[in-house]
């Protein structure tokens, strides 16, 4: 009884606070008339994200923040954006959905912060949309490729950054179907809409009988072998993995350890090479050798590249050169992305005006494809070019495409990024 009780009190406090934050947002939270807006001040925005620092996931992931962070202190070291320093509250979640609630409330019931910034995963991110959509939080670039990020009607204030992964999946089983035709393809993906919207979009182009098995896991268990010992037994040729960085090292190490020779096919966001070559150590030169990726940014080894070349120095200079890898380039660029839509909401900084300055679009960034976002789509990134490893580097070659989706075609486009500006903050 007294358990029955307790759990009664305290699903009422919350929904108290969430009433009470609910009110503030309407009452000038905002920024309506005659209220002053969490998180701003005429010096000063703070904006906060829940990360996995720890846990699952924390294996590359975990350096995303600290470059977004870094690019902040850069920007801030230039005089800020209309006169605010931004200040980056880091929370770690450990890649766990309770955790992600408590430390999300936190950062907008006590933290007050102005918005959530590339909150990261698709399992812990899908349990507080409708808690800041609720409270008119700003959730901008979630760091997954859920179709969730993407409804405006029913999540007016949360805006996707990755490609979708039902896109990618399209992407790459097109790409599969002209080079691997007549191979036995399956997946291996995680337990959420990550692993099933992959699927969705492998299927949408092979067909439902054009993947022979598919197996998942669970990111609260690391023993694979099962799963990967069912693709083997399957003849799986080529195996398209949807899949955190920790679990392609494990789905990749114990296909070794087994025996299991398949073409390994990788999500975008478990296939950094740097990240994987630390989690394989000795092994990794052999069994990543020849693995097939895709990216929407520019490869981390092309130094050619002005944005690359941009982040590199920023990386060096503010984040304490930490190792160059994607999720590195990813939180610089997320970071640029951020102030250009600050810088777009205008010096009358509201959560509204910074909605709607990403709706406008019109930003210009590192991407191989444009950003998708206007009021009626919030999807972020929309196409990718393919990857392979080859001689310890991800070399990116062919064009880029681009899809939907639904049933839309894949087509194919020739990249012209825009180059960074001089100074390497957006006017």
């Amino acid at each position: 009884m007294f358990r029955s009780l307790h759990r009664i009190v305290a699903a009422a406090t919350i929904a108290v606070l969430v009433a009470a934050a609910g009110a503030c947002s309407q009452s000038g939270g905002s920024g309506s008339s005659g209220g002053s807006v969490p998180g701003v001040t005429d010096t000063e925005v703070v904006v906060g994200t829940h990360t996995p620092l720890t846990g699952p996931a924390a294996a590359g992931y975990s350096k995303i923040s600290a470059a977004a962070k870094a690019y902040f202190d850069y920007v801030n070291a230039n005089g800020g954006v209309n006169g605010r320093k931004i200040t980056y509250k880091i929370m770690d979640d450990g890649y766990n959905p309770a955790t992600t609630q408590q430390v999300v409330r936190q950062l907008v019931l006590q933290e007050k912060v102005f918005a959530i910034l590339n909150g990261l995963g698709t399992p812990t991110h899908t349990g507080v949309l409708d808690f800041l959509n609720t409270n008119k939080v700003p959730d901008l670039f979630v760091a997954s490729g859920s179709l969730s990020w993407n409804q405006p009607q029913k999540y007016p204030y949360t805006f996707g950054y990755n490609p979708d992964y039902t896109i990618e999946g399209k992407i790459l089983a097109t790409y599969l179907k002209a080079n691997f035709a007549g191979r036995k393809v399956c997946t291996f993906g995680q337990n959420d809409d990550f692993g099933a919207d992959g699927l969705k979009g492998v299927q949408a182009v092979l067909g439902a009988n054009g993947v022979a098995h598919s197996e998942t896991y669970d990111v609260t268990n690391t023993n694979v072998a099962p799963a990967i010992g069912a693709l083997k037994q399957a003849g799986c040729q080529v195996t398209v993995s949807f899949s955190v960085p920790g679990f392609t090292a494990l789905a990749i190490g114990t296909a070794a350890q087994i025996g299991f020779r398949t073409q390994w096919v990788v999500s975008n966001v478990g296939a950094d090479y740097a990240t994987l070559a630390a989690l394989l150590k000795t092994a990794a030169g052999p069994l990543l050798e020849g693995v097939i990726s895709d990216s929407y940014l520019p490869s981390v080894d092309d130094t050619s590249n002005g944005w690359v070349a941009l982040f590199r120095r920023l990386n060096t200079q503010y984040n304490n050169n930490t190792p160059f890898d994607g999720n590195v380039e990813y939180g610089f660029s997320v970071g640029y992305l951020f102030v250009q839509a600050l810088k777009a909401a205008g010096k009358n900084l509201t959560r509204q005006s910074i909605v709607d300055a990403v709706e406008r679009n019109g930003f210009n960034g590192p991407g191989l494809f444009k950003l998708r976002f206007s009021k009626n789509d919030h999807s972020g990134y929309g196409g990718l070019q393919m990857g392979r490893v080859q001689g310890g580097k991800q070399t990116l070659f062919g064009p880029v495409y681009t899809t939907d989706d639904g049933s839309g075609a894949v087509t194919s486009m020739v990249a012209s990024p825009a180059a960074p500006p001089a100074n390497g903050i957006p006017t």
